[in-house]
């Protein structure tokens, strides 16, 4: 009887060791299960909650809407921020607003400006001519930051249809605007321009950030312009993410070169361009900025600014999560 209870007893104690080391097993293996998981998300998926979404207010024909309206558009449609131009704030404080109103319906409305857009003469030969531009460029900033802005477009306005300028005095020229933007808070970022004859192609933008030696020199890519310019897109690999602090989505017929403008942009993956691959290959190099959709469609200014936003940034979102798959 005694050797029954203990062999009964030896049975229970070995069956719960068993149990309790099998539990210990199977919770090992799925905390291994779970960081083997998160080790082999990819690295898009992982950035897509932190990539804020802005609208270029070009989207919507701006020039034509008041700035006030864009800023309901954009918030409306769920936009995390806008990219206005300069012009439309002008024309917003010449009619009686003041920037600080502005700045509060911009801030009310949930929405940041990551960006604007203006054009001065920053990178030209002449030094009078020049001397104004960063004058211009100063004052443009000082607006931006008047409404919360930190950054601003700096494409080679002045210097479209001139002859190609040297690149060591472009950098030069870029430094200076550099520093007028370290002293205002704004941020000017480089900006490829594929129809001109002046920074039309990644490899000369790339150029003149590192020359400009500078650590606030940063890249403002558009897939449209690296297309209309002759850049490859696997060169984006060669700029670290984490000098692009804003992204121009958009996307192109399958029109040639030499005769796309920039009213033939169309919605994000209703064109040839690989966006997708475009934002993986950017993700790869440490990108977690601004998507910012720029575009000039004539039939989408026809259209309810609503849609075109609402639809616009729906695109945008899908490109994002198609990337995690590229």
């Amino acid at each position: 009887m005694k050797r029954t209870v203990d062999s009964q007893s030896s049975r229970r104690q070995f069956n719960t060791t068993v149990a309790i080391a099998s539990a210990a097993i199977l919770g090992q293996v799925a905390s291994a299960a779970a960081v083997h998981s998160a080790a082999n998300t990819p690295k898009s998926i992982a950035r897509e909650n932190k990539v804020k979404y802005s609208l270029n207010t070009s989207t919507i024909h701006g020039e034509v809407i008041p700035i006030v309206e864009q800023i309901a558009i954009a918030q409306k449609a769920g936009y995390d921020a806008m990219e206005p131009w300069l012009r439309d704030i002008n024309k917003y404080t010449e009619q009686g607003g003041t920037l600080s109103d502005l700045k509060k319906r911009i801030k009310d409305a949930g929405l940041t400006i990551e960006s604007s857009i203006a054009f001065a003469n920053w990178i030209v030969d002449d030094d009078t001519a020049r001397s104004k531009g960063l004058e211009q460029a100063r004052k443009d900033m000082d607006i931006v930051t008047a409404i919360g802005g930190i950054r601003i477009a700096a494409p080679p306005a002045g210097a479209t249809d001139i002859a190609p300028l040297n690149l060591d005095r472009v950098a030069e020229r870029y430094r200076a605007l550099l520093e007028v933007g370290k002293v205002a808070g704004c941020t000017p970022q480089l900006e490829v321009w594929g129809f001109s004859k002046n920074l039309s192609k990644l490899s000369e933008v790339l150029y003149v950030t590192a020359a400009a030696q500078h650590p606030d020199a940063c890249v403002l890519p558009d897939i449209y312009h690296l297309y209309k310019g002759g850049s490859e897109f696997y060169d984006l690999a060669l700029l670290s993410g984490k000098r692009i602090h804003v992204f121009h989505i958009n996307d192109y017929p399958d029109i040639p070169r030499d005769k796309i403008t920039d009213a033939d942009r169309v919605y994000p993956g209703d064109g040839i361009s690989p966006v997708s691959k475009i934002l993986a290959t950017v993700f790869e190099s440490g990108f977690d900025g601004v998507l910012s959709l720029e575009l000039f469609n004539r039939t989408y200014w026809k259209q309810d600014p609503n849609l075109v936003a609402a639809t616009g940034l729906q695109r945008m979102k899908k490109a994002v999560a198609d990337a995690s798959i590229q």
